[in-house]
């Protein structure tokens, strides 16, 4: 099956769910920021190797000099972001920094409109802003403008939009390379640069207890391969705003496993944000359709003059 038959709309919303995982799996690890980072991508390469080698590795010799530049700073961006988020869990709650983290499109509407000069109607960034607020509503309870909690807060906001340059940068390699060879060469690259990381901070590789190795395994497999690898499959379809929107979901799907693995009450203010994000995600996806929609007929129409000409 080609990638142009798969609904990216569908693999979006698996994404979601799987990436709502990453946030429960660092919780409960014994591991530093940085080596859950590390290991996280480590594995990853390591599970997508056999695939990327028998299939994929020719793929290299047709990659500019402006692929690679944009690979290795979305490698970068995608490293600290894993870095700072992870290391936000240690200061405040599950609901915060999920939040936090996903309020990406504060930061992708206005890089996607600055270095692509992609289309944002009004209706569109009002259906953002609407998605936004649920966003805060969720965790308003849960906020603690001081001490630690704050630090949390900042750090967490700080990889929101380190995740969003690593998706802008990435959106116009993906285009132009399968998947699996963006995917592999970007993974490799944040995953020496988190190695590096590690080496200066003098954080240790090891022991862990047999538990920390299996999170980072399920790190690996379920909110990296299932998650951010489909984000990664969506950007050859649909805009770096709309997997922005998407990921709004997941404060949704960390809240309920944090309630129920991790004891932390669900508030109604979380109810009622949820289902503001939920009305705010789908109006801007029915609106930035219509816009690509419209843009394709006009490219359509413009296509037919110049054959007639």
């Amino acid at each position: 099956m080609s990638e142009a038959k798969i609904n990216p709309y569908l693999l979006l919303a698996i994404g979601v769910i799987s990436v709502s995982t990453s946030a429960i799996l660092v919780k409960i690890s014994s591991a530093p920021a940085g080596v859950l980072a590390f290991y996280r991508l480590f594995f990853t390469v390591l599970l997508m190797s056999p695939v990327f080698f028998l299939k994929y590795v020719r793929e290299l010799k047709v990659i500019t000099l402006r692929d690679w530049m944009f690979s290795i700073l979305a490698g970068v961006f995608l490293a600290f972001h894993f870095i700072l988020w992870f290391e936000s869990l240690n200061y405040t709650s599950v609901a915060s920094s999920t939040v936090l983290v996903t309020l990406q499109p504060l930061f992708a509407f206005i890089g996607a409109y600055m270095f692509f000069q992609e289309k944002i109607t009004g209706k569109a960034i009002l259906s953002g802003v609407l998605a936004v607020s649920g966003s805060v509503i969720i965790s308003w309870g849960d906020f603690k403008i001081s001490g630690s909690a704050l630090w949390g807060d900042v750090l967490a906001l700080l990889a929101c939009a380190l995740v969003t340059g690593y998706l802008l940068f990435g959106q116009t390699i993906r285009k132009r390379l399968s998947l699996i060879t963006y995917t592999y060469l970007v993974y490799a690259i944040s995953s020496v640069i988190l190695l590096l990381y590690v080496l200066v901070t003098s954080e240790s590789l090891s022991p862990y207890p047999k538990e920390d190795w299996i999170y980072f395994l399920l790190l690996a497999i379920i909110p990296t391969l299932l998650g951010h690898s489909l984000f990664n499959w969506s950007l050859k379809w649909v805009s770096t705003s709309t997997i922005s929107m998407a990921i709004l979901f997941e404060p949704i799907g960390a809240s309920l496993l944090a309630y129920w693995l991790l004891a932390e009450k669900i508030m109604i203010t979380q109810v009622i944000g949820g289902f503001i994000i939920i009305i705010g995600v789908t109006f801007f996806l029915i609106e930035e359709r219509k816009i690509k929609k419209v843009v394709h007929q006009i490219n359509e129409v413009k296509k037919n003059e110049e054959l007639q000409h």
